[in-house]
């Protein structure tokens, strides 16, 4: 190969206005510290991606470190415990139009699900890590519901027997268990899609607020 086709190297980015200004603190995700890298608690992406369970990379940024293979299967366990859907959840899918933006669809259920199911007053570290085990296991089912009924009519049985949460709802898009290679494909999807912290837009989010919260009334 050529010198002329040789990747640039890295250039880091020239300092701007907001260079220094510290939005928060986060032991989850760093995005671009030494050039274009994701690293989860330390854990870079390209190793983790192609390689792990997606419930073992949920399990990392949730509880703080990969599981071994007992927590691991139990983990499992404990959210396909969780995929179902009240009522009250499914009722409200079924008055969303077949138009909404899927990011939509599952925000409406999340705050559906959050006055089903309400939190407790103490919000705990345990309590907030159940919350978390619950959102990502019913995500898929709330999305899948809302798809199936918007489209066709049908109330489809959220509950399968998939061990995770990519073949659960590749098993609900279809309506039949899915290929181990589209699994492994719904894996490193998933993956490199869990934890994002700091990106562009969550940074100037942050810093705004902290700047109008210093701004007089």
């Amino acid at each position: 190969m050529s010198s002329n086709n040789a990747p640039a190297p890295f250039k880091p980015k020239k300092s701007v206005a907001l260079s220094g200004i510290t939005a928060g603190n986060t032991a989850l995700c760093t995005v671009g510290r030494s050039g274009n890298d994701l690293n989860y608690r330390g854990y870079d992406i390209l190793d983790i991606a192609d390689h792990c369970e997606f419930e073992e990379i949920a399990y990392l940024l949730i509880h703080g470190a990969l599981p071994s293979a007992a927590q691991l299967a139990n983990y499992k366990l404990k959210l396909q415990a969780l995929r179902g859907l009240p009522q009250a959840v499914k009722a409200a899918l079924e008055c969303l139009p077949a138009a909404a933006h899927p990011m939509d669809v599952m925000r409406t259920g999340c705050s559906v699900l959050g006055c089903a199911m309400p939190e407790k007053d103490d919000h705990s570290m345990p309590g907030a890590r159940d919350i978390a085990d619950r959102l990502i296991a019913s995500f898929g089912s709330m999305l899948l519901y809302w798809f199936h009924y918007s489209q066709n009519g049908r109330r489809i049985d959220v509950e399968t027997d998939d061990d995770s949460i990519g073949g659960h709802f590749l098993h609900l898009l279809h309506g039949k268990p899915p290929a181990a290679k589209w699994v492994r494909a719904m894996h490193t999807s998933l993956n490199l899609y869990a934890e994002h912290e700091f990106n562009a837009s969550t940074f100037a989010c942050r810093v705004r607020s902290r700047v109008r919260g210093h701004e007089p009334l």
